[in-house]
């Protein structure tokens, strides 16, 4: 296993995954009447559906924060997930869409499940430009704020490596796409977007220290809202563990993509 080789196939592609995905998007958006406005219309809806049920009907409250700050906590933890939601979303079933490029040369399929995650990144863009001006309103900003850019680069590399897994996977399962949409509405049931891990009983927080939405939810909240580094082992398990999903999954691909041409 070559632990560069993933980073090497990022860097030599660059200008390619960067046109593509560009195009993508713009595809993704037309012909719909709002348009790009969509990307900032869609994390404010979800925001506000997950306000209102916590804060009118469980009536969760908080010492540290009044109704405003946690309403910016949720959105700390809310913007990532939809990131990495739309990201296994668009990325698990697109080797099996993109069949065509199998045998591409000029643009290798290897690039696909990288550039459905780049392409998803759109909806968190939008949702942290939104939050970056709430957190100035709010007075939030702290001199950790610009270590978000680290955490979301982790994201993303443990988005992709699971991407190639998955995509790898659907190949041959095509009932992953279904499976997946299930998982994406439990993860967003069990990940501590509105609460916090005071709020768990002892006895349930080894679950949620199993999920691993949980150390990138945390890792933003901290950073983002509470103003400071990461709490204890957080980003250190999040550190190692994205970076061992992407290099793993990229040699995973590169050896499930020797038999694709004969299974789609």
């Amino acid at each position: 296993m070559k632990i560069l080789a993933p980073f090497a196939l990022l860097y030599k592609y660059r200008k390619l995954l960067w046109q593509t995905t560009v195009n993508d998007v713009r595809a993704r958006f037309a012909g719909s009447v709002f348009g790009l406005l969509w990307l900032f219309f869609y994390p404010l809806l979800l925001l506000g559906a997950y306000a209102a049920v916590y804060i009118f009907i469980f009536k969760v409250k908080f010492q540290l924060f009044n109704s405003n700050e946690y309403v910016a906590l949720i959105f700390c933890g809310l913007i990532p997930f939809l990131g990495f939601a739309d990201a296994l979303g668009m990325g698990v079933g697109s080797v099996v869409s993109n069949a065509n490029l199998i045998k591409n040369t000029l643009f290798p399929i290897e690039l696909v499940p990288v550039k459905s995650v780049l392409a998803s990144q759109c909806t968190q863009i939008a949702g942290l430009l939104i939050l970056l001006v709430v957190l100035g309103f709010l007075g939030k900003w702290s001199i950790w704020l610009p270590f978000f850019l680290i955490v979301w680069g982790l994201q993303i590399l443990f988005s992709i490596g699971l991407i190639w897994i998955m995509s790898s996977i659907n190949v041959y399962v095509r009932d992953l796409q279904n499976i997946v949409a299930v998982i994406i509405l439990i993860l967003m049931l069990v990940s501590p977007i509105a609460y916090t891990e005071d709020m768990i009983p002892p006895n349930m927080r080894p679950f949620l220290a199993a999920n691993p939405i949980y150390y990138l939810i945390v890792s933003y909240q901290d950073v983002l809202m509470l103003g400071h580094f990461p709490r204890g082992y957080i980003f250190w398990i999040l550190l190692v563990f994205s970076l061992f999903i992407f290099i793993f999954g990229h040699w995973f691909f590169m050896k499930m993509k020797r038999v694709f041409a004969d299974n789609v």
